[in-house]
């Protein structure tokens, strides 16, 4: 494995919010994972929550963006930390921090943790 295999399951990840399905956005999670939303207080446990989530998400038409990006490896594990950007379907943009946390199945890497909130100084 090495950083841009890591860097690029971002992009697997934006081109599932592109097709506007959010059970292609959660079947890239594992089942128990937990996603912590940029536009949401409700932290979300599992594949049905964080489908959930991505319904409200999706209508609004996000494309995101990474400014900067930050990747670590450890074993079977691997984290992406930084900074993106989403422009919505309406112009509206939002930045934010996150981290995705990875763990590789043996056959796939699958998001575990994901850490999202909007800039404070926004």
């Amino acid at each position: 494995m090495n950083t841009t295999e890591i860097t690029l399951l971002f992009d697997r990840w934006n081109a599932a919010l592109q097709t506007g399905e959010p059970k292609n956005v959660a079947a890239l999670y594992e089942t128990n994972a937990i996603l912590l939303p940029t536009v949401s207080n409700q932290v979300r446990h599992n594949h049905v929550e964080i489908e959930d989530y991505f319904v409200a998400f999706l209508a609004k038409g996000p494309k995101g963006t990474i400014d900067e990006s930050n990747v670590r490896t450890f074993g079977n594990v691997a984290i992406n930390s930084g900074v993106y950007t989403f422009v919505f379907a309406d112009g509206t943009t939002v930045q934010a921090r996150f981290t995705y946390v990875y763990r590789w199945n043996g056959q796939e890497w699958k998001i575990v943790e994901h850490h999202s909130s909007a800039m404070p100084e926004g």
